[in-house]
């Protein structure tokens, strides 16, 4: 069989429960379901940083932040290197381009490198009229930015030297802050509210200091053009709050379905040019998001919304229509797992392990059971839009969670009228997915769980030990 051509969609900012074929309740994606009713939806898939750049790194390199050397939205990819994915591929015969979100850096040497073609936004890019940087070139484009990147996909395809197989990144700003909706969809959502999330009225009590400490609440932190005007007059807090959510979540959602139209259009292309076959389709985004879970909008936070991310694959050639796969997988798993689909070796420098044989309804017999993480931004964010989210790392397993805040200070709660003592200790957070799948509950100093603490604390120590990751005290 021909080697497979491979067409990454990726969106920024969207949650997995934002999409139909993962139950949501908010909202309908028929096309990008489509990707889940004739291929795999991964069910456990997860970045090991949760912020844009970083995670667009991990999966261009197959390798954790500290490797790469991407930590935060400040650090910039470094284009002379050899192991990016893109690169691999081209090496192997493939045509390669990228159209949309880049984020990795701008100028020599953070350009797209190892592309045939590219036309990317600059930084994260406006909704709206967007200047791209094409082949080094500024050029300007008219119109809503999640469209031109669509249009300028199906062009690249169509002009495509079609004697190659081929490897493209079609990658959507939206649905990212501060969510900006086509005309089309405008009013999407007037006739209604969206339900809000059973964790809406957090209160922070029974976990770290670091959940209450972030700037990242609905209602309190969001900005004006989050939201688009000042709330009415006359209402209280939790009044305010009620409101800002259902300005945020119908214009992120609104965003969500021109991202959805994008990858229908996209499909119906493959299927008219008889490309269906043998082109693997994957939907993913950079990383998971709150949508009011935990009162919170943004991501950041190992906390699952946060952590987990969309990944739908169809591969009509070695994937079953409709399969379910729940094992754990990462984004620095990506790149391995194409090189693995293409009969291609995985470097030694990679760090994440081929998933091929998941999809492929096979479980090998040592697949991994638990996952790293880290978030290093301590408190960052910018001026603008600062989060204070402390900086930590922590492990997954299938069962528990174990998160250590490792910042010297996480400031404050933030509020003007209540603030507390800023955090000067580190803290340690264990949750129960089983028990406790929202994560409302810190159960590290729960005697019951002593023994979790210390099988937990043992794999963090492994982990970090095989990624070669310094610990901090």
């Amino acid at each position: 069989m021909d080697q497979p051509n491979i067409l990454f969609i990726m969106s920024d900012d969207h949650a997995a429960h934002a999409i139909s074929a993962y139950g949501s309740r908010i909202n309908h994606t028929p096309h990008i379901d489509r990707l889940a009713e004739g291929g795999m939806r991964m069910d456990n898939c997860h970045c090991v940083n949760s912020i844009c750049t970083p995670s667009r790194a991990n999966i261009l390199t197959g390798q954790h932040s500290h490797v790469n050397g991407v930590q935060t939205l400040a650090d910039k990819i470094d284009g002379n290197r050899d192991l990016l994915i893109q690169k691999l591929l081209k090496n192997e015969g493939y045509t390669t381009a990228m159209v949309g979100k880049w984020h990795l850096g701008q100028g020599e040497p953070h350009d797209p490198t190892g592309f045939d073609f590219y036309s990317v936004l600059q930084g994260q890019g406006p909704y709206f009229d967007p200047e791209m940087i094409e082949q080094g070139k500024k050029k300007q484009y008219t119109g809503y930015t999640t469209e031109i990147i669509t249009d300028l996909t199906l062009q690249w395809l169509d002009s495509r030297d079609k004697d190659k197989p081929f490897f493209f990144c079609c990658h959507h700003k939206a649905p990212h802050r501060e969510w900006q909706p086509s005309p089309k969809y405008a009013t999407l959502f007037d006739d209604r509210d969206i339900p809000e999330p059973e964790t809406f009225y957090d209160d922070y009590s029974n976990r770290s200091l670091a959940a209450a400490a972030a700037h990242m609440r609905i209602g309190r932190d969001n900005k004006i053009a989050d939201v688009k005007s000042l709330p009415p007059t006359g209402l209280d807090e939790q009044g305010v709050k009620k409101w800002a959510y259902q300005r945020y979540i119908k214009d992120y959602l609104r965003c969500v379905q021109s991202v959805d139209d994008s990858v229908g259009t996209l499909l119906d292309y493959l299927d008219a040019s008889s490309l269906t076959d043998n082109t693997i389709v994957i939907y993913t985004s950079d990383q998971g998001f709150f949508l009011g879970d935990h009162g919170w909008y943004d991501k950041r936070f190992m906390y699952e919304h946060s952590l987990r991310m969309p990944f739908l694959i169809r591969w009509p050639a070695q994937i079953e229509a409709g399969s379910v796969c729940d094992e754990i997988f990462t984004n620095i798993d990506f790149a391995p797992t194409w090189l693995d689909a293409i009969g291609l070796d995985i470097p030694k420098d990679m760090q994440g392990v081929s998933g091929l044989p998941l999809w492929q309804g096979k479980t090998p017999e040592n697949w991994q059971q638990s996952l790293y993480y880290r978030y290093w931004m301590h408190t960052g964010g910018g001026k603008q839009y600062g989060h204070n989210v402390c900086a930590h790392y922590g492990v997954r397993t299938r069962t528990h969670k174990l998160i250590y805040y490792y910042g010297k200070s996480c400031g404050t709660t933030g509020s003007t009228d209540d603030p507390v003592t800023p955090l000067w200790q580190p803290e340690w957070e264990l949750f129960d997915l089983v028990k406790d799948p929202n994560e409302m509950k810190n159960v590290y100093h729960d005697p019951a769980y002593a023994d979790v603490v210390k099988e937990m604390t043992a794999e963090l120590e492994r982990l970090q030990a095989k990624y070669g990751d310094t610990p901090e005290h």
